[in-house]
């Protein structure tokens, strides 16, 4: 229940923060943000996620705010934590700063009798938001003899835990004592990585950064990966996503967050992208985002061994960081990052024992290539081995040629008889269907057939000149015809082919009764 002042806003005063002009502006001419009064019980802890990546722009902040609104959206009761000292949540909410009193860093000063309820802003019925300020940059200073300068946010937060169902943190582009107080208050931690190769690089070591944090601090939380400003349109964005699917696994959230004007265009306006446009597939990628979040269980930690072993190295490394632990629980939480970004220049080893090493491997190496390269002479100059190895090149030569004959027929293309749709017997399929625009997208009115003495399926049909959009159909599975690069977006996140038949081509004639 709100019973706190109503704090009336009005357009002049939303000058920077709210375009009164845009395609959603708001029936009132106010907009009203109204600080919430709780009675929180004791010993209540809320679901608490953590929104983290050391990379600037990669859409952290729209990740926060968009999730935030969803899952109240959704029905949850929600608070939206702002850690970084630029206060973007803020302003992405239309609070205007001049109005903010005090913000979650007052809560993280303060020793005892502070009043969470003080710094909280509603939003909408079920968002209330904590935002931040720029006096959040000077707290490792101010906490530096805190012994519990690491838990002050995971113990404001208890003083609302009992009100609210679901807390997000839009955490700071850095690991310090921001990030850290975050970590150790939640259970969840969501990376964003745009579908750019540093980000993925830099995801990688995220990942294990924050597992050494979790772990030194004897935190367990649950890691998920999400992929932001995914462009389906660009080869590269696909490649990444795939690459992405490989190195993490069950750690990558199913639903990537593509790229969409329409959530650029909310945050100008001081909007989630629920209110702004909730028919936009930016919002889509977050109602089915909050959907996944809230079907898991969140005391559940992360199964995959990805987390810890993208490469061996980093996992070595990782681990003996960790091994040094916890004897040092006093010293300040940024030591942690420099100690897991030094490699393993830093791990302690006798400096005598590096070089000797290195020169017996070094050692080793050269005499095993000079076996290898003596052997390789010795059988090269077998005249048996000399003509087994030219009918072997003539074989693989004939069959080169005749697998870029088949690669030359896999796909579709248009015939005299008709639209002829070919695909490898190879794809493993006891059942493939065409679906597309020729058939209502009907995923099993098109059947395609197996051709033994070729080795393929095919499929020939009568099409109309026009332009056609299809899918395969595997086994009840839909996927695009890797066959096929003519390909665009469709409204699900994944590709249609298409093949367009000309009107010049000669129709195939009808058969005889």
């Amino acid at each position: 229940m709100v019973d706190g002042p109503i704090r009336d806003v009005t357009k002049a005063d939303l000058s920077g923060y709210w375009s009164v002009s845009g395609p959603h502006e708001q029936p009132s001419l106010t907009l009203q943000r109204r600080r919430r009064t709780f009675h929180g019980r004791k010993g209540i802890t809320v679901r608490t996620i953590a929104v983290i990546n050391q990379k600037g722009g990669c859409g952290k902040t729209t990740v926060a705010i968009n999730l935030a609104a969803t899952l109240a959206d959704q029905g949850q009761r929600t608070l939206l934590v702002d850690m970084d000292p630029q206060g973007h949540c803020a302003l992405g909410l239309a609070v205007p700063e001049q109005q903010l009193d005090s913000t979650i860093c007052d809560a993280l000063l303060a020793e005892d009798g502070f009043d969470f309820n003080d710094i909280l802003w509603q939003i909408s019925k079920r968002l209330d938001l904590a935002p931040g300020s720029v006096a959040l940059a000077a707290l490792e200073r101010k906490l530096a003899d805190a012994d519990d300068r690491d838990l002050r946010l995971a113990k404001a937060l208890r003083q609302v835990s009992a009100d609210h169902d679901v807390c997000v943190i839009d955490c700071p582009p850095h690991i310090g004592l921001l990030t850290f107080n975050a970590l150790r208050a939640a259970g969840e931690v969501i990376i964003p990585v745009e579908t750019g190769y540093f980000a993925l690089q830099g995801a990688i070591k995220q990942t294990q950064m924050l597992k050494v944090v979790a772990e030194r601090a004897a935190h367990p939380v649950r890691i998920h990966v999400l992929a932001t400003m995914y462009d389906v349109r660009t080869k590269m964005s696909r490649e990444l996503l795939g690459e992405l699917r490989k190195q993490f696994a069950e750690t990558l959230l199913p639903t990537p967050v593509h790229l969409n004007s329409k959530l650029k265009e909310a945050a100008s306006f001081g909007q989630p992208i629920t209110e702004y446009d909730p028919a936009s597939r930016g919002c889509k990628n977050f109602e089915e985002l909050a959907a996944h979040l809230l079907e898991l269980d969140p005391t559940v930690a992360n199964t995959h061994e990805t987390l810890m072993a993208a490469d061996a190295d980093n996992r070595g490394e990782t681990e003996n960081i960790v091994a040094r632990g916890d004897a040092r629980r006093t010293e300040s939480p940024e030591a942690v990052e420099t100690e897991a970004t030094l490699g393993k220049a830093q791990v302690a080893t006798p400096e005598a024992a590096v070089p000797n090493r290195a020169a017996e491997l070094v050692a080793r190496a050269k005499a095993l290539i000079d076996r290898t390269n003596a052997l390789d002479q010795k059988i090269a100059s077998d005249p048996l081995v000399a003509d087994s190895r030219r009918r072997q090149g003539r074989a693989g030569s004939r069959s080169r040629k005749l697998e870029e004959k088949l690669d030359a027929l896999y796909g579709v293309r248009v015939t005299h008889q008709g639209t002829l749709f070919v695909q490898p017997t190879g794809i493993a399929a006891q059942r493939l269907h065409l679906a597309g625009d020729f058939n209502k997208w009907s995923d099993s009115a098109t059947p395609m057939r197996q051709n033994d003495q070729l080795g393929v399926w095919e499929a020939c049909l009568p099409l109309e000149p026009g332009r056609y959009r299809y899918r395969l159909v595997v086994d009840g599975q839909w996927q695009s015809d890797p066959h096929n690069t003519y390909v665009e977006a469709n409204p699900f996140g994944e590709l249609n082919n298409i093949v367009e038949v000309d009107s010049a081509t000669p129709k195939p004639a009808a058969p005889r009764a």
